[in-house]
């Protein structure tokens, strides 16, 4: 299957913390920068990783890259 962003239903909020993950940045760097609650970027955090099928960070980034998402 090709990695395609639109095959993980990702929402643009939840693509825009997922680039901000890429990039290195912890969740209240996120927070911050999005101007949320770090409640609200967990919420987020939480539902890429179902998407994407992982439980880290990393391998949440490595796929993000894999779908062109940097």
């Amino acid at each position: 299957m090709e990695l395609r962003k639109e095959n993980f239903n990702l929402t643009p909020k939840e693509i825009e913390v997922l680039k901000l993950i890429v990039k290195g940045l912890n969740n209240n760097e996120i927070a911050n920068k999005l101007v949320l609650s770090l409640s609200t970027v967990k919420f987020h955090i939480e539902n890429i990783f179902a998407k994407l099928n992982t439980n880290n960070r990393t391998r949440a980034a490595v796929i993000a890259v894999k779908m062109g998402i940097e």
